[in-house]
């Protein structure tokens, strides 16, 4: 009988070993099913999926091929998270055990996992007591995050949530006050506050933060531009608006 094997460090091919993955809790991304696969042991990882929390995704056989690359995988493959995800109670937790003002960061889709990983990287380093990723439509925390982070990864706590609108309702039940991103909005960045709690949202490469997200945010705030191009790379707003929070709180105690 042949033996399944991990043989690419993103990915777990077979289903045994995806449930054991599953059961030992190896922090995975998402699973990929092939269309159509049944039986009992797909169904036992539907299942246990589904208690963790993992997505589980239906593809073509085509696009199968293309994650194995040649390799035999029962019809399912799982994809390797570089991160154990926590939660969002737990990133307010950290805060409170520092006697700090919550500071965190929302994620609104950001699907390239350059961005992530320098965004990651940027947060690390001003403080932020934690990132909240959505389920879908971002991107994974594979290797390729981990490598753009430089490491940031390791020490930056992150939650991801089925929905992003819910989850920022439940803050602002907590006391924190949502400040999103708008190129279009008619306050300045640098005219905000801060001292406050808060969670700051950034969002897609090309949509920005999403309409419906924008609509529950306490506050938009837009980056001046001075030249001809209309809008920053996502991960340098992120970095431009992370600092912008140091300095205010910082000064705040001065």
């Amino acid at each position: 009988m042949h033996k399944q094997r991990i043989t690419n460090k993103e990915f777990i091919f077979g289903r045994n070993p995806i449930i054991e993955a599953l059961r030992t809790h190896t922090p995975l991304e998402k699973i990929f099913l092939l269309h159509g696969t049944h039986g009992n042991a797909i169904e036992q990882i539907r299942f246990l999926a589904k208690q963790r929390g993992i997505v589980c995704t239906e593809i073509s056989h085509h696009r199968l091929k293309e994650l194995s690359e040649g390799e035999e995988t029962q019809g399912v493959i799982a994809l390797r998270s570089a991160k154990q995800y926590i939660e969002v109670e737990d990133i307010l937790n950290i805060a409170t055990e520092k006697g700090e003002q919550p500071f965190v960061l929302i994620l609104d889709e950001i699907e390239d996992p350059h961005n992530v990983g320098a965004i990651i990287r940027t947060a690390e380093c001003c403080g932020v007591h934690g990132i909240i990723v959505p389920k879908h439509n971002s991107a994974s925390l594979t290797s390729t995050v981990s490598k753009s982070s430089a490491g940031a990864i390791e020490y930056v706590n992150i939650a991801k949530v089925t929905n992003i609108v819910s989850t920022i309702t439940e803050l602002q039940e907590r006391g924190i006050w949502i400040i999103g991103t708008d190129e279009k909005a008619p306050k300045k960045f640098s005219d905000y506050d801060f001292s406050s709690p808060v969670a700051i949202v950034v969002g897609n490469e090309g949509k920005g933060v999403r309409k419906l997200v924008k609509e529950h945010c306490d506050e938009l705030l837009h980056i001046p531009l001075q030249g001809k191009i209309s809008s920053l790379n996502v991960s340098v707003a992120a970095g431009i608006i992370l600092y912008e929070v140091v300095r205010k709180r910082r000064n705040a105690h001065q």
